[in-house]
């Protein structure tokens, strides 16, 4: 079974929830693209990384989801977590130019689930829904709205999870 990555939820509300997420380790590729079309560019040389593809040849398992944060409508960062308990101090270099490695802080996030295929339109629709949310409760995004996917692409979308991200001032 594919581990997630953990988080606490802090507090439920309509259309949406929030979580504080613990210190971990992100893997990164920023492509070009369309939305579509960046989430398949990216998923490749990040696949290749926990493959093996990195200066000494350590293997990671897979985690989700899968993150995608859009920078424009032709460029997009795909993110994979790295399992829980990897240090940033450890993780091996890339041999591809395109992946990077960071750590990534403890911080708060909106999450917004929502089911259904990769469509840019769907996404966009949830993360303007999400915005709202944190409107109408008085929550302030500090930051842009990503996106996870938990499934692989060849389950139905009516049966996929998928969920888009902010995070909070806290």
């Amino acid at each position: 079974m594919t581990e997630h990555q953990p988080y606490e939820i802090l507090r439920e509300y309509d259309g949406f929830e929030t979580r504080h997420y613990p210190d971990h380790v992100l893997v990164d590729a920023t492509v070009g693209g369309d939305f579509f079309e960046a989430g398949n560019r990216g998923f490749r040389p990040l696949l290749g990384y926990i493959s093996g593809n990195n200066v000494s040849a350590q293997k990671f398992a897979m985690t989700a989801p899968v993150m995608q944060t859009p920078h424009s409508e032709v460029e997009h960062t795909v993110s994979f977590v790295l399992p829980a308990g990897v240090d940033v101090a450890t993780v091996p270099a890339p041999r591809d130019a395109v992946v990077s490695t960071r750590a990534v802080a403890a911080h708060t996030v909106a999450a917004r689930r929502f089911s259904g295929g990769s469509s840019e339109p769907r996404y966009e629709e949830n993360a303007a829904a999400l915005l709202a949310a944190l409107a109408r409760e008085g929550l302030t995004p500090a930051g842009s709205v990503y996106f996870a996917r938990f499934d692989p692409p060849w389950k139905p979308g009516f049966l996929k999870h998928n969920e888009a991200l902010v995070a909070i001032a806290v």
